[in-house]
């Protein structure tokens, strides 16, 4: 499959299940939400050190949140839920109830499984006995003094059977050119709801490989596809490829990812040939790593 003149791989992505929650913040202000949701979401590009995934899914206005002010959704996966149960409540009390005029909400239902997460539950403890709950529609809110006033969350969010992983490379003759492409990528990508793209920017350019020669790593450098190492390795790139980057999804459904991989290599496909773009691909290891497989020519056929 050729578009604009570049070639899509006839290979997969594959994926994994995760556990993935939404949470909203909202602050007196969008910056203040922003400030918040930067640092829940910090240091969370990949389970492999980070514990979690996460980033920033998009910005509400007033009317989208719970309490009419300015807020942030964020998404936020990890490999099982106690794991993701861990990570939302320490994020949450380190960098939301810190954070001035912050307040923290469930963006998301409990699924049929009746699925559900603390959220405040816990975190009402910092309040020292001075805390109070109250239900208002069946849902339980905890109002925790602090030095600005008051701290509003709500006590449990929904934590729903999600998909990590999906991936795809973008392949061209020079770094600047492959980044552009993803640039491009990433901005249509932001547009679809219900994923996110962990990586700073969106784009890892240190794509791994399962295993290495030293035993103490489970991952290292995808050789493969590293344009310095072609006469070294068994290469997967042509000879006027010098730059590989990877763009990482994270989605609460199968679906979700396959509609975000498809207009990202639209976009970056868009450039095409005359602007460096060569090839786009992806990432597997033959099936064995996880069960959802992302056909690129399928995507976007």
């Amino acid at each position: 499959m050729i578009i604009n003149g570049v070639t899509i791989d006839a290979t997969f992505a594959e994926a994994f299940p995760m556990r993935g929650t939404r949470v909203i913040i909202t602050a007196q202000n969008l910056e203040w939400a922003m400030n918040s949701a930067t640092a829940f979401t910090g240091f969370a590009t990949s389970v492999i050190a980070c514990g979690c995934e996460a980033s920033i899914e998009r910005t509400l206005e007033p009317h989208e949140t719970p309490d009419g002010r300015p807020g942030v959704a964020c998404l936020i996966f990890a490999m099982g839920g106690k794991g993701l149960a861990k990570q939302v409540e320490t994020r949450a009390g380190q960098c939301v109830l810190t954070s001035p005029t912050s307040a923290l909400f469930s963006g998301l239902e409990m699924d049929q499984e009746g699925k559900e997460i603390p959220l405040g539950k816990n975190l009402r403890f910092f309040g020292d006995g001075y805390q109070i709950s109250k239900m208002i529609d069946g849902k339980r809110y905890w109002r925790i003094p602090v030095m600005d006033g008051e701290f509003l969350t709500q006590e449990n969010t929904g934590m729903r059977a999600s998909v990590g992983g999906g991936n795809f490379l973008i392949l061209a003759e020079s770094q600047p050119q492959a980044l552009a492409a993803c640039e491009a990528a990433i901005r249509e990508m932001k547009k679809i709801p219900n994923v996110i793209m962990p990586f700073p920017g969106g784009v890892v350019r240190s794509g791994s490989k399962v295993g290495s020669k030293y035993k103490a790593l489970n991952a290292s450098t995808n050789d493969a596809f590293c344009p310095t190492l072609k006469g070294q390795t068994k290469t997967e790139l042509s000879p006027e490829v010098e730059s590989v980057m990877e763009i990482v999804i994270d989605g609460l459904t199968e679906d979700d990812i396959n509609k975000a991989m498809r207009v990202g290599i639209q976009a970056a496909c868009e450039l095409g040939a005359e602007n460096g773009i060569k090839r786009i691909s992806a990432g597997n290891y033959g099936g064995k790593l996880g069960p959802f497989h992302f056909h690129l020519q399928e995507i976007m056929a």
